[in-house]
C-alpha cells in the first residue's frame, strides 16, 4: 500500500467518527476519542482533533486528558505517552500497538537506519521477536517499507507514512519549501545560462567550420586555376617560333641540331 492509498484509506475509516463528532456532546467525546484511537487503519486524526464539538468539550476536566491523548496520537510517540502516563487514560492493546507503529514512523523521519536496541528501548519492547513482529505488521499495513537486517540487528527504512503535522511543523515545512523553490530557481537560472553559452559556442563553431570549408574550397579553385594556366603556357605562336629556330618536337634543342650538322 503506497502513501496515497494509505491516506485515502485512513481518511475513509475516520469518516464515521467525524460524523459522530457533529452530534456527540460533552463527556461523551471521551468515548469517541478512545473508539477512534482503537479503530483499525486510522492513523491520522487532525480532522477529528479540530472538530468543533470536540474542541469545545476539551475544556471539560473529564475530557481534557482524552484530548491530550489524542494529541499524542497526532504527532507524539509512545515515549511521550510513557512520560505522561499518570495524567493520561490507560491504553488498550490495540491503541498501544498503534502508537508504537506511529512512533517508528516518527523515528524514521530523521534516521533511515534504526537499530534494534534503539527501537526496543524507545518502544519498551523486551524481545527481538516482538519487535520484528511489530515491524512486519508495519510493512503489511503500509506504514513502512524497508527490510529487517537480523544479522546487523537493524531496520533499514526506505519509506514511512507521513503523520499529522505539529503546529510549528507547518511553518517549518513552508520555509523548507520556500528555500527549495529559491534553490531550484537559482539552479534553473544557472542551467539556462550554461545552455545559452553552449548554444553560442556551437554557433561560433559552426561559423568557424563554414569559414574553414570556404577557405578549402577557395584553395581548390586556386589550385585548379593554376593548373589550367600551366597547360596554356605553350601557345601556337610559341610553337612556330620554336620551329623557326630549329626546335622541333621532342628533340628540338640547339645541342641536338648541332650534333646532326657535325655528323653530316
Amino acid at each position: 500500500m503506497n502513501e496515497t492509498n494509505l491516506s485515502l484509506s485512513t481518511s475513509q475509516k475516520l469518516q464515521p467518527f467525524l460524523l459522530l463528532s457533529k452530534s456527540v456532546k460533552g463527556v461523551a467525546n471521551s468515548k469517541l476519542i478512545m473508539d477512534a484511537l482503537s479503530a483499525p487503519g486510522v492513523y491520522v486524526f487532525t480532522e477529528l482533533y479540530e472538530s468543533p464539538n470536540l474542541v469545545e468539550a476539551s475544556t471539560l476536566a473529564e475530557v481534557a486528558p482524552y484530548y491530550r491523548l489524542l494529541e499524542i496520537f497526532l504527532y507524539g510517540t509512545f515515549k511521550d505517552y510513557q512520560e505522561n502516563s499518570t495524567q493520561l487514560p490507560a491504553l488498550n492493546e490495540n491503541q498501544t500497538k498503534k502508537l508504537k507503529l506511529l512512533s517508528i514512523a516518527t523515528l524514521s523521519e530523521t534516521q533511515q537506519t534504526l537499530s534494534y536496541d534503539l527501537l526496543q528501548s524507545y518502544l519498551d519492547i523486551p524481545t527481538v521477536r516482538e519487535l520484528e513482529d511489530l515491524v512486519i505488521d508495519a510493512f503489511y499495513q503500509g506504514i513502512l517499507t524497508g527490510k529487517l537486517d537480523q544479522r546487523q540487528r537493524q531496520l533499514q527504512v526506505m519509506y514511512s507514512m507521513g503523520r499529522d503535522l505539529r503546529p510549528q511543523q507547518l511553518n517549518e515545512t513552508m520555509n523548507a519549501l520556500a528555500a527549495w523553490s529559491s534553490s531550484t530557481t537559482r539552479l534553473l537560472g544557472a542551467l539556462d545560462a550554461k545552455i545559452a553559452n553552449l548554444q553560442e559556442t556551437v554557433q561560433i563553431n559552426q561559423q568557424a567550420n563554414e569559414e574553414y570549408n570556404n577557405q578549402i574550397e577557395q584553395l581548390r579553385r586556386d589550385i585548379r586555376a593554376n593548373s589550367n594556366l600551366k597547360k596554356m603556357d605553350i601557345s601556337p605562336v610559341d610553337e612556330s617560333i620554336a620551329k623557326k629556330k630549329g626546335y622541333t618536337g621532342e628533340y628540338a634543342s640547339p645541342d641536338y641540331n648541332n650534333e646532326r650538322v657535325k655528323k653530316r
